[in-house]
Order: C-alpha cells, then structure tokens, then sequence
C-alpha cells in the first residue's frame, strides 16, 4: 500500500527566500508522522500546501494519492483539518456544532444529526452535546474540533500544533483522542512544538530546518542515532573520579564524560546495551571499593535529540549562565 502522504522535492518561496527548499515526506496508512522544527522551519507552510491552501512553487504532493495541484476538490473530500485556532461556535452546543458542519458538508440534516452522536462518542464527549461550547475546558474544544474534522470520515488528518495553550490534562484528552483515530486506521500528520507530544504519540518524526527535512525516523531511532541511553553517577571520593570512570567505561561500553559538581564527582557514560548495566557497574565498582552516591540509567529524550539535530544545544551552551 503507498504513502497517505507523499511530498517529493517540495519548495515554497516567500519574498525571495524559500520557506520549503525540497522536502521530501512520506507517511504511512494508519500511522502519526510528526513534524518538529523550530518557528519558521516551514511545519505550518507544508501543511497548508498539504490541505490544499496554499500552491507549491515546485515538487509533488499527493494525499490519499491524489495530487494537491491537479485534483484539490479530490483531496478535501479525503481530508480533514485542524487548525492552531478553534473553528467552532461557542454559542452553540457541540451536538448543534456538528450538525451545522455537517450540514455545510452537504449531508441532509437526518445523516448529519446521526453523525454528530458517532463523533461526539468517539472523541470522548457523549453526554455534551447540549451543553454551550463557551462552557468547555480547553482540551473539550479541542476535541470538539477534531471532531468537526471527521465529519467526513477522512483518510488523513493534519492537525496543526492541536494542543498549544492547553494544560496538561487537556493535553492528555487530545492526544486520547488521536490514539483512537489512529487505532481506527486514519493517518495523521502533526505538527507540534511540544517534543514529549510527538514521542508519545508519533510512529514517524521529520525535522525541519532551514526549509529542509534534517532527520527522519521513529523517535527510538532518532534518539539512539545521538548516542542513546546514558548512566550518570555520583562517586563519593572526588578523588578516585578516574578510576570510577575506566571502570563505567569498561563495562558500559562508552567513553565517560566528567561533571565535577558538589562534593563528589559526576559521570555521565554513554550506554551500548541496556542488558544488565546499572548491575555491573555497581558490582564493579564496590568491588574496587568505590563508594556510589547515586547512580541512574536515563535515556535520552526527543528534546534532547532535537536540540541536538538543529544545533540548539549548542546555543544554548554559549549563553553564559
């Protein structure tokens, strides 16, 4: 089966600079592809170009494998949006919402009502639809709007950084909700400033920088590629540092890097098997007599890979503290 999405040598010039300088992007059926960038990579523009918004100044896209350019009608009845900025009624309750926007997607009003009750059970809001929308939390808008999205049934949906200004909680009822969209074979593109988002709820991750894909890959894997899980440990004697280093690094397999803070030594070493670690190098070094005053295995993170990709880290690191 091909990609729900296929993007080939996209490119889009805004005053003399291209915003998108050849991307590619494939998504898969029923998968989440996320897309990270920093403000201005391009996320927004290629979703827009995507849903048929915006025209491409160059390359191919194809939703549902239907080109953008040649058949845009083709490809709205396939799709489904949601926006940065919320496009139901607060007047109206989400019941009456649903039927209107189906009703303006040319459904009689007996197909339409049936469907609003499917939508507001799926997202999650079954016993809300005469209640006013201006009365719901963040994270019940949002899913409102996701609902709006599927009146259609689309095969892909893209959602625009669904969940800025949300707390965490209606952070966790959107992401809920795309869970179950997705268990149900829609495919959805994300764009998303919030790295924890995307490794929760993202098969697929593209970075964009500079208007071009910069990495790609399951989030596993783009953490791995950086170097992977880490060990960090306190020794109790500053002084035996060394020692406790050649020993983590012998049976972790990675080259320690020093931290001198506080009164013991800090070492953080990469990991190359996660097997049995945390163990040998706690046998190990009681053996030699090296006391611990704390030891953990953390894994590196989406935004830890992030920073790394786009080089923020290293700006971060100039900045005098």
């Amino acid at each position: 089966m091909g990609a729900s999405v296929e993007i080939r040598g996209l490119v889009k010039w805004y005053g003399g600079r291209a915003v998108l300088d050849g991307v590619d992007l494939d998504v898969a059926p029923g998968s989440v592809c996320a897309l990270l960038g920093p403000n201005g990579a391009g996320k927004t523009t290629a979703v827009r170009i995507a849903t048929t918004l915006l025209r491409p100044d160059g390359g191919r896209v194809e939703v549902a494998g239907v080109d953008v350019v040649a058949r845009p009608r083709e490809v709205r009845r396939r799709i489904g949006t949601v926006g940065q900025q919320a496009t139901v009624d607060e007047v109206l309750g989400a019941r009456q919402n649903l039927v209107l926007f189906g009703r303006l997607h040319h459904l009689d009003r007996a197909t339409a009502r049936r469907r609003a009750g499917e939508l507001l059970a799926q997202v999650g809001l079954p016993d809300t639809g005469a209640q006013p929308v201006r009365e719901f939390s963040g994270g019940m808008r949002r899913r409102l709007d996701i609902a709006a999205a599927l009146v259609l049934a689309p095969q892909v949906l893209f959602l625009d950084e669904p969940t800025t200004g949300l707390d965490p909680a209606g952070r966790r009822d959107v992401w809920a909700a795309v869970r179950d969209l997705v268990a149900g074979g829609t495919t959805v593109l994300l764009t998303t400033q919030y790295l924890e988002e995307a490794e929760r709820l993202a098969d697929q991750v593209s970075v964009l920088d500079g208007g071009r894909v910069v990495a790609s890959g399951a989030p596993r894997e783009l953490t791995a590629a950086i170097g992977g899980d880490r060990l960090e440990l306190v020794v109790t004697d500053p002084a035996r540092a060394a020692e406790a280093a050649a020993l983590a690094e012998r049976v972790a397999a990675g080259p320690p890097v020093p931290d001198r803070r506080g009164e013991g030594a800090r070492l953080t070493v990469p990991v190359s098997r996660r097997a049995g670690v945390v163990g040998n190098v706690v046998r190990a070094l009681d053996e030699a007599g090296i006391g611990v005053a704390d030891l953990v295995l953390r894994p590196t993170t989406l935004d830890e890979a992030y920073l790394r990709i786009t080089g923020r880290d290293r700006v971060a690191e100039e900045v005098p503290a």
